[in-house]
């Protein structure tokens, strides 16, 4: 960065941290677009030799690497990465093909103990660890610039107001199982990655100065070492809308119908949306039609599905229909914690009394620390210790019981005592 940007980002930064800038220091100029990679478009890497040539060169890199993945979400069935982008010192920029290059477990090991720099990285480690990269030490930007209060943290917004520049996020959407990538598309990716090291270095020194690197450093090291989140059960009741069905056969109708779409969409690899709408399952689980004919007249089930399409949806309906009551699925599902917030004050007023004594508590905490409430302490884990209280409700009970819902020492160290307050006051 020039001079000027570096003035530029240094303001940013104080201001994004709740002090002002200094006086004498310009306001921030509109930011340069960023254009162009500084080394060009890289080549696609799409077979064994050529990622040959990137594990060497990056493995003889220094410093951190910057890291993104980008999926076809909305376009092919599951999460997978179609494109990875890197860029380390000394390395450049490369663009990985995991369609050519399925197994990049050669690349991780080569950077095992390198920091990654990842934006949303919980967003994009499971693709990455499908084809075996996985990190032992990593730096958040977008969690960075949470904990540092700024209040837009994507990556366009955070380039932007950090680093004065401006990066076109015209392509972000698009599919990229396609084949070849349009030029336009790479220049997209590789520019995701120009400028990361950069803005994870910004944003280290803010931190510092806010006094809360060690908290950073604290969530880094709890995403990378988390293990993958185990398959999500009953997957069916996320469907949209299905706060609409009440009745447990419509219930069935739903999971049979869901099951059906997506096992269609795993064989053909396409999204489960491309295949059936969630809202044209809603429809049918609501009707109960009796034959394909009375299904086809649903919205949803329109002109563009065959008699073939209908008569496979129907099967599904009839299928729920000709459940007994004990085969029909459960109004909802097991409860793993405490019940829904809003039933407290009829299941348990004082707990209720607690909960909202200990949510401001924390609101004002977070607000005084500049940064989300849910990134100071998880809401689920607030829920849970109002609802069965530490039979020690001082800061260290409450301490012990926060670090067993997995809390970082550093929001334990922050919350106990807020919410010890609350249980005391509360009882």
């Amino acid at each position: 960065m020039t001079d000027a940007q570096d003035t530029a980002a240094e303001t940013a930064l104080r201001t994004a941290g709740g002090a002002p800038p200094d006086d004498g220091v310009a306001a921030m100029e509109a930011p340069t677009p960023l254009l162009e990679p500084r080394e060009g478009i890289p080549p696609v890497v799409a077979d064994a030799e050529a990622l040959a040539r990137v594990i060497a060169a990056f493995a003889a890199g220094t410093g951190p690497v910057a890291l993104d993945a980008e999926r076809a979400s909305g376009y092919r069935y599951g999460q997978r990465a179609y494109l990875v982008q890197m860029r380390r010192e000394g390395a450049g920029s490369a663009l990985i093909d995991p369609i050519g290059c399925p197994d990049l477990s050669g690349l991780g090991e080569a950077l095992s103990d390198t920091e990654w720099i990842l934006h949303a990285a919980t967003q994009d480690l499971p693709c990455l660890r499908e084809i075996g990269m996985i990190p032992t030490r990593l730096f958040d930007t977008e969690l960075a610039g949470r904990l540092a209060g700024f209040p837009r943290v994507g990556l366009g917004a955070m380039v932007e107001s950090v680093l004065g520049y401006a990066l076109e996020k015209g392509h972000s959407a698009v599919d990229w199982s396609t084949r070849p990538l349009p030029e336009p598309w790479l220049r997209y990716a590789t520019l995701d990655v120009e400028l990361l090291v950069d803005l994870r270095d910004a944003l280290e020194k803010e931190l510092d100065r806010q006094g809360k690197l060690e908290w950073a450093r604290q969530e880094f090291d709890a995403i990378a070492s988390a293990p993958p989140a185990p398959p999500r059960k009953d997957p069916w009741r996320r469907t949209s809308g299905m706060h609409k069905v009440r009745r447990r056969r419509q219930m069935a109708v739903v999971r049979e119908l869901w099951t059906a779409r997506d096992r269609i969409a795993q064989r053909r690899d396409v999204s489960p949306g491309k295949v059936l709408s969630d809202g044209a399952i809603i429809e049918a689980a609501l009707a109960l039609p009796p034959n394909a004919q009375a299904l086809g007249s649903l919205s949803g089930f329109g002109h563009r599905i065959n008699r073939r399409q209908l008569e496979q949806w129907q099967a599904a309906v009839d299928r729920a229909r000709a459940l007994s009551e004990a085969e029909l699925p459960q109004p909802g599902q097991p409860l793993n914690g405490p019940p829904p917030p809003r039933a407290w004050a009829d299941k348990d007023p004082a707990a209720a009394a607690r909960l909202s004594a200990a949510r401001t508590g924390v609101s004002e905490l977070a607000e005084r620390l500049n940064l989300p409430q849910e990134n100071l302490i998880a809401p689920d884990t607030v829920r849970r210790i109002c609802w069965e209280p530490p039979s020690d409700p001082t800061s260290e009970g409450v301490a012990e019981a926060l670090t067993a819902l997995g809390a970082r020492p550093w929001q334990t160290e922050l919350v106990a005592p807020v919410l010890a307050k609350a249980l005391i006051q509360s009882a």
